[in-house]
């Protein structure tokens, strides 16, 4: 993996493409990876030489991605859409009130807290959202996995396993439920032919709003983290 020289130092990941006809530099805003295409007979020096010359606009691009954060007391982060605010509570459950999402216990423990109650309220909306959609098309959900996916928000297998990332319970509901639908829909089309985006607008009619939704704010979502140790 070819490393521009720091600091800080960027590592990038070169792949080589028997389509690429040019060099190009792309950051996800989902992770922060960097990835160098090139053309497939190109040189490594030649491919280092083009990102020496992108420097400067790849640290700006580094630059404007979201912080990480850690998730404590007074920190405020999305639940389907709503910003509240992390606030000590009472009892033995989490409980939004106005707001505040309360968490109860141990400050130290309410980030790690907090992930569990969010995956929890996750795997209902998702599982809800798949089984709605794939009844429409007459399709069968075999699992629903939750992981926390930085490069996708979800994925289907040819045997009908779906996975999803648990951070869509932070998006907007309308978001989380095109999600769900984009990935039944490769229930019919395992691909992203016309045929695949012609079940999708079957499954979510105006799904472009949620994808721009996700392509503006997701990298905010992978901004925070809930426990010192990492997800």
């Amino acid at each position: 993996m070819p490393t521009l020289p720091g600091p800080p130092a960027v590592d990038v990941v070169l792949r080589r493409s028997a389509r690429a006809t040019r060099f190009s530099l792309r950051v996800s805003r989902l992770d922060g990876k960097v990835t160098l295409s090139v053309p497939l007979r190109s040189s490594e020096k030649d491919a280092m030489a083009f990102l020496r010359a992108q420097e400067e606009w790849l640290r700006n691009a580094l630059s404007r991605l979201p912080k990480t954060a850690l998730v404590t007391f007074g920190s405020q982060l999305m639940v389907e859409g709503d910003a509240l605010i992390l606030a000590q509570g009472g009892g033995r459950s989490l409980t939004v009130d106005g707001p505040h999402l309360r968490v109860p216990g141990d400050p130290a423990a309410a980030g790690a807290r907090v992930q569990a109650w969010l995956k929890a309220l996750a795997r209902d909306r998702l599982v809800a959202a798949s089984d709605h959609y794939a009844a429409q098309i007459g399709r069968k959900v075999t699992r629903v996995t939750l992981r926390d996916t930085r490069s996708r928000w979800g994925s289907c297998t040819s045997d009908g396993a779906l996975m999803y990332s648990w951070r869509l319970i932070m998006a907007p509901p309308s978001v989380l439920r095109y999600v769900a639908a984009h990935e039944v829909a490769h229930l019919v089309e395992m691909n992203h032919s016309p045929r695949f985006w012609a079940v999708v607008d079957r499954l979510y009619p105006g799904w472009q709003a949620q994808r721009n939704w996700l392509h503006r704010h997701g990298g905010a979502l992978h901004a925070l983290r809930f426990t010192t140790a990492g997800d």
